[in-house]
């Protein structure tokens, strides 16, 4: 009885450390194939417009309420201490630092994460990759690497739109609705956002999560089991992945971004 279960246990961690091993394989050619990317730039330029503007709608309505919400809620909370003209700074800095990166990043898997899972898993279930192989065509150059650079390059894209949309959804409900005085919001940005460190700071994170997500979901395609029911696993898989890796890089990286 614990001979077997030592044995499964055996089996379990080796299993998991040689797709770690892979993983970390696949992660360094993707890496070093930036200048494959940079010759075939029209096959990342079509990724770009297939992640990022399809992506677009649902990050900017998504900033926008989001924007709307802390209005309301950052109103209500400062108007206590009579500070009511920090609304701006305070809508602001929580989004480029914080709320921008991170649910751009969730929106981001949900979105074209699963996308590119089923994508990927669907060719390989298609038997594409493996007639790339036959052909000498590299799959990892030729599919792969244009959609991971695509997605890192989308990423800050997309978090900047999310955070400006959400900085006007914050302006229509302070000012336009509930009075906020208009030249203080915007003073108050002006005079309390730093380019560097909180700006910077946003677009690091957005970056980092870029290359994680999109990673993730390249890998959960490229080794889905070649079924219906494997690549649908994939999907899942990639969402629920992707989404607790950026909520984990966003502890590791504020921590960080603090300390310095």
């Amino acid at each position: 009885m614990i001979f077997n279960f030592l044995k499964d246990m055996g089996f379990a961690v080796r299993r998991q450390m040689t797709a770690m091993g892979y993983g970390a394989r696949l992660f360094v050619r993707l890496l070093a194939s930036l200048g494959y990317a940079i010759q075939r730039n029209v096959l990342v330029r079509d990724q770009i417009h297939f992640l990022g503007n399809y992506s677009l709608p649902i990050i900017t309505v998504a900033g926008l309420f989001v924007g709307f919400v802390f209005g309301l809620q950052g109103y209500y909370a400062l108007k206590r201490y009579g500070s009511a003209e920090s609304l701006g700074l305070l809508v602001t800095l929580s989004l480029v630092r914080e709320l921008g990166p991170v649910v751009t990043a969730l929106l981001f898997a949900g979105r074209a994460g699963t996308s590119l899972t089923a994508e990927i898993g669907l060719m390989k279930a298609g038997e594409q990759i493996s007639v790339m192989e036959m052909m000498a065509v590299d799959p990892i150059d030729r599919v792969l690497a244009p959609r991971f650079w695509a997605g890192v390059f989308t990423m800050p894209l997309l978090a900047a739109m999310f955070s400006a949309t959400g900085v006007i959804g914050g302006w229509v409900v302070g000012v336009l609705m509930i009075g906020v005085d208009g030249g203080a919001f915007w003073s108050q940005i002006q005079g309390g956002v730093d380019v560097f460190k909180d700006l910077g700071n946003g677009v690091v994170k957005s970056f980092v999560f870029g290359v994680a997500v999109t990673f993730i979901a390249l890998l959960q395609g490229y080794t889905a089991q070649a079924t219906p029911e494997g690549v649908a696993i994939a999907t899942t898989r990639t969402v629920v992945m992707a989404s607790l890796t950026v909520l984990g890089l966003d502890f590791i990286l504020t921590a960080m971004m603090f300390t310095i």
